[in-house]
């Protein structure tokens, strides 16, 4: 499967556009953003785990981060919270679940071969404007609020991804509101304006220069 996979193209997946596709485990759902790869993927997903609904074990030869949007969501090493953002290198394995429910933004198969670092942030009561999630050489992550109706500009020479946690801003004159998510190619900037009730932001940037 290819879904979204030209990145030298923006590209915009607005949350309320899109259907809820069944995985191969029962009661988990989810809405691809881009993919490049059938189970095992090179992907980027929005994925929900009804109350009770668990993955098998499994281990990410290429790595996993994601950000919990809603619920609780849990493996072996414990339970992660609504605003928690988790880096699972290489060679890492567990076996998701989700006994009371939850929603998750996943990225899969995107870390350097040789990264071996654990990451665990809660950002949910986190308030100042820019909330550091993890930074290498290729890449930085981290949750920005905008205040609202103010400008927004984010260098995108690397590449950028930006999902909506809360709120809302416009670029390019497209609206993008809780749950979108918005990728431009590298070499550009992304330049806007939050929406009247502000935005709080996921934002990677950085690290698609090898992907054109």
């Amino acid at each position: 499967m290819k879904l979204n996979a030209d990145f030298s193209r923006r590209v915009a997946v607005h949350f309320n556009d899109t259907d809820w596709v069944a995985s191969p485990a029962a009661g988990v759902e989810r809405k691809m953003l881009d993919r490049i790869g059938d189970e095992v993927a090179r992907a980027t997903t929005i994925v929900r785990f009804a109350p009770g609904s668990a993955f098998a074990a499994h281990t990410h030869g290429g790595g996993e981060e994601y950000l919990v949007l809603d619920g609780v969501f849990q493996d072996e090493s414990g339970d992660f919270p609504v605003g928690s953002y988790v880096r699972n290198p290489p060679t890492s394995r567990h076996t998701p679940a989700a006994a009371e429910g939850a929603t998750i933004l996943v990225k899969l198969h995107q870390f350097d071969p040789d990264d071996r670092r654990q990451v665990h942030v809660n950002a949910q009561t986190r308030t100042e404007p820019v909330v550091p999630l993890f930074r290498d050489g290729t890449e930085d992550v981290r949750i920005e609020t905008w205040a609202p109706d103010a400008p927004v500009k984010v260098d995108a020479d690397g590449g950028c991804e930006v999902f909506v946690i809360e709120g809302g801003f416009v670029e390019s004159s497209e609206s993008f509101s809780r749950w979108d998510w918005l990728r431009l190619p590298p070499g550009s900037v992304l330049g806007g304006r939050a929406g009247p009730e502000g935005a709080r932001v996921w934002i990677k940037t950085g690290h698609l220069k090898s992907m054109v």
